[in-house]
């Protein structure tokens, strides 16, 4: 088949620090070459990739400081997609949903990925107009908010199985926050539970100017003079392996409708069980027992710590192997795609 893959800008694909869409974008395209398909990726000017790139901006917006007012730069992105449509057998959009009007004239050839929340009061109202467009969502708990749409499946994240290798045995005895330092994520959470089961804690993330006040203000005050908590911040790939690998356990204590948790997965690879908070996607990626446990108060999260000791790491490892795999991953979305095309051609025949 002849597929964009339309990424978003703010980051390279695949991204040098954090970024979790533009990091799903570049496996499922580089899988997708793999398999044979014909693939062109529109994104950022530094993106690597053995697809064909369109580049739709010299280097991620996120690193470009003269960048006052991005969304000229997706228009511009978006622009060049159209030109090029009918090359394509599919118009796969990972991207805020700007594209909706173009994607409404182009019928059967598009699908998008939600990959973001849909509690938010404008998405409403933004759905119930462009009911029409086929989506795709990454959990089915990410759907609950939004009226009656076009989902045309709900595919889970999926990762390279080498891409963080499994550790059988890990060289350090520490609880692992990974992410961003937000109050949805709730790092604070992090730091309480690894105090009160007496286990040293490490964060790694990065700090977004827009919660800056929140890491000033209540983050950076809970580290001071906390032997037991170290932060260490933001991690490229080699560096991730090795702190997911190492870890006890991840602690992913969120306080939001998480659509998924990409870093769930991620440790899930590398053997390390997850301790996360039922809320969102959680409980559709945690199998509570097997690959971590799902809790739902402070005092269940201490026990978890406690209770560890009774989850393999084989056992985590297969949970990934057996449902969050890239070649799965790309196995949903071709299957998508190929209902698309014959759906088009059913159209055309009419």
């Amino acid at each position: 088949m002849k597929i964009a893959q339309i990424a978003p800008l703010i980051e390279r694909t695949p991204p040098r620090l954090y970024g979790g869409t533009e990091r799903v974008v570049s496996y499922l395209t580089e899988e997708l070459v793999a398999q044979g398909h014909y693939v062109t990726l529109f994104a950022s000017g530094d993106s690597v990739t053995t697809a064909e790139l369109v580049a739709c901006c010299d280097t991620a917006l996120r690193l470009s400081p003269g960048v006052m007012d991005p969304l000229a730069y997706h228009v511009m992105q978006l622009e060049q997609v159209r030109r090029r449509a009918g090359e394509f057998d599919i118009l796969h959009f990972h991207t805020e949903p700007i594209h909706f009007p173009l994607a409404r004239e182009l019928a059967n050839q598009t699908v998008t990925t939600l990959h973001g929340r849909l509690d938010l009061p404008h998405l409403l109202p933004f759905f119930t107009i462009f009911n029409d467009i086929p989506l795709v969502s990454i959990s089915r708990a990410q759907r609950t908010p939004l009226p009656p749409v076009n989902w045309v499946g709900t595919v889970p994240h999926g990762l390279p199985n080498d891409l963080l290798p499994f550790r059988p045995v890990p060289n350090g005895d520490y609880l692992a926050f990974l992410g961003r330092i937000s109050p949805e994520k709730r790092p604070d959470r992090a730091i309480e539970i690894a105090t009160r089961a007496g286990v040293p804690l490490k964060i790694a993330a990065k700090v977004d100017r827009a919660d800056l006040a929140y890491w000033q203000d209540l983050i950076e005050p809970m580290l001071n003079h906390n032997p037991l908590v170290e932060y260490i911040g933001e991690l490229n790939e080699a560096q991730k392996a090795e702190f997911l690998g190492n870890a006890r356990a991840l602690l992913f204590l969120i306080d939001w409708p998480e659509p998924f948790g990409l870093v769930m997965i991620e440790a899930m690879s590398c053997g390390t069980p997850v301790i996360a908070f039922r809320c969102g996607a959680v409980p559709e990626v945690i199998e509570d027992g097997a690959s971590g446990f799902v809790v739902q108060n402070v005092d269940e999260e201490v026990e978890a710590v406690q209770q560890l000791g009774v989850l393999g790491r084989a056992m985590v490892r297969r949970c990934f192997e057996r449902r969050f795999t890239v070649e799965q991953m790309t196995r949903r979305y071709v299957s998508i795609y190929q209902d698309l095309v014959n759906l088009r051609l059913e159209d055309d025949q009419l």
